[in-house]
């Protein structure tokens, strides 16, 4: 039976980190929220723009073209992500998936 990584507070209370998987940018505002509290640089802030023109951001109902808002968040290093989930408590879209890690 596989179990996942486990770390332990100061305290010695035992807590599964789950890590950042996904960061939908159709429900991104660019806030910057996440990038401002991750302590790992996981995140990076790009133009609206070259998500379009790469093929990693699908913008099949063309809604983006009309936003104020130019810039959007990305997964720049998830392999950084401690697990804290400090980026989807201080989000006000919802825009992140998380799940833990299975121990090798």
């Amino acid at each position: 039976m596989s179990e996942f990584i486990t770390g332990t507070t100061y305290g010695g209370a035992v807590w599964t980190p789950n890590y950042v998987t996904n960061l939908n940018a159709r429900t991104c505002i660019g806030c910057g929220r996440c990038f401002k509290v991750c302590p790992r640089d996981v995140f990076d802030l790009v133009d609206r723009d070259e998500l379009l023109e790469a093929e990693e951001f699908d913008d099949d109902y063309g809604d983006f073209e009309d936003d104020d808002n130019t810039q959007v968040m990305t997964l720049k290093n998830a392999n950084d992500c401690i697990g804290c989930e400090a980026c989807s408590k201080v989000c006000p879209k919802d825009c992140f998936t998380h799940q833990p890690k299975m121990a090798a």
